[in-house]
């Protein structure tokens, strides 16, 4: 069976590295699967949980603002400004930080678009991280990959 080799990197490091059966991202047209052979594509990405599965195995990560580019011979990167993998996720750390994004959110709201756009996609990330440490936590996602 074929695979995709997938390489995410941030400005930080790379993430991950290695093959694996599908990828399941959120984009700004909506969520997609990405599977071998699919056809070439360049996307925005949106905040939110990227799942790889390998085999019957899934690891979740949570994946801010960037682009994915699905190349020729089953090439995936990901170029984004933060992923992160479930386990390296704390859930106290994450709801505080949530906490703060929620009130610059508020003390945006009454200030220019610039500030609460970049306000609101603070938010999205922190809601995003939440989303993939609690799933992390509470649900056995079997082997990581």
């Amino acid at each position: 069976m074929q695979k995709l080799q997938l390489k995410i990197v941030t400005p930080e490091r790379v993430v991950f590295e290695d093959s694996v059966d599908s990828i399941s991202v959120m984009t700004e047209s909506g969520e997609i699967t990405i599977l071998p052979n699919h056809i070439q594509l360049v996307s925005l990405l949106r905040a939110g949980e990227m799942r790889l599965k390998d085999n019957k195995n899934e690891t979740l990560l949570a994946v801010s603002t960037g682009m994915i580019e699905v190349q020729s011979g089953n090439k995936v990167i990901v170029l984004a400004d933060t992923a992160e993998r479930s386990e390296e996720l704390a859930l106290e750390e994450i709801e505080k930080a949530k906490e703060l994004a929620q009130k610059r959110l508020e003390d945006a709201r009454d200030k220019n678009d610039v500030a609460y756009a970049d306000a609101l996609v603070h938010m999205e990330r922190e809601l995003a991280r939440y989303k993939v440490a609690s799933k992390g936590k509470y649900r056995d996602v079997g082997k990581k990959i």
